[in-house]
């Protein structure tokens, strides 16, 4: 945030100090307003291009093994460009390379969700899928794994056959 806060004041900065340049060899025949208003358009257009490139940026650094199951695009009257292009402010990736599972249970795995956040820390949240009755439980303090793998005080909640996360989850490798 810092760095992208940094960049944005040099585009401005650098956006001013051009045009001063041109209106200085024309020997001042451009407006004086001008030079102000090619630093906030500089900088308005900055904000907007890191706004639009986080998505990428940040999914190219995901590690192998790692998908991306669904993303979040958003719409803002603050930000009035966002209704001709929604741009993506969160995304879940599934990490299926770490995948674990009981082998005495067959479809149920325990797979880490990490929740990814334009202005917000990345968060992982380990998640148990039943893949083959289409259900998700949270994996939280009461729930009990006994020996023969069986587990209770789930609290699981019934996904739709389509849902990006429960594919992405039960995927095999």
């Amino acid at each position: 945030m810092f760095f992208e806060l940094i960049g944005t004041i040099i585009a401005g900065a650098a956006a001013a100090l051009l045009v001063w340049a041109i209106n200085r060899a024309l020997k001042g025949r451009l407006p004086n307003w001008l030079v102000p208003a090619a630093a906030g358009a500089a900088m308005l257009l900055a904000t907007i291009s890191s706004e639009y490139s986080w998505y990428k940026r940040t999914a190219a650094t995901l590690p192998a093994g790692m998908e991306i199951a669904q993303t979040v695009e958003e719409k803002a009257f603050y930000r009035p460009w966002t209704y001709a292009r929604p741009y993506v402010s969160r995304f879940v990736a599934v990490d299926y390379a770490g995948a674990r599972s009981h082998p005495d249970i067959e479809g149920q795995r325990i797979v880490d969700l990490l929740f990814y956040g334009r202005w917000a820390r990345m968060a992982q949240v380990p998640m148990l899928f039943d893949c083959v009755a289409g259900r998700s439980a949270d994996i939280v303090d009461g729930i009990e794994f006994g020996e023969n793998g069986s587990i209770t005080n789930a609290n699981w909640r019934v996904l739709a056959g389509d849902d990006p996360i429960l594919k992405a989850a039960c995927r095999e490798t």
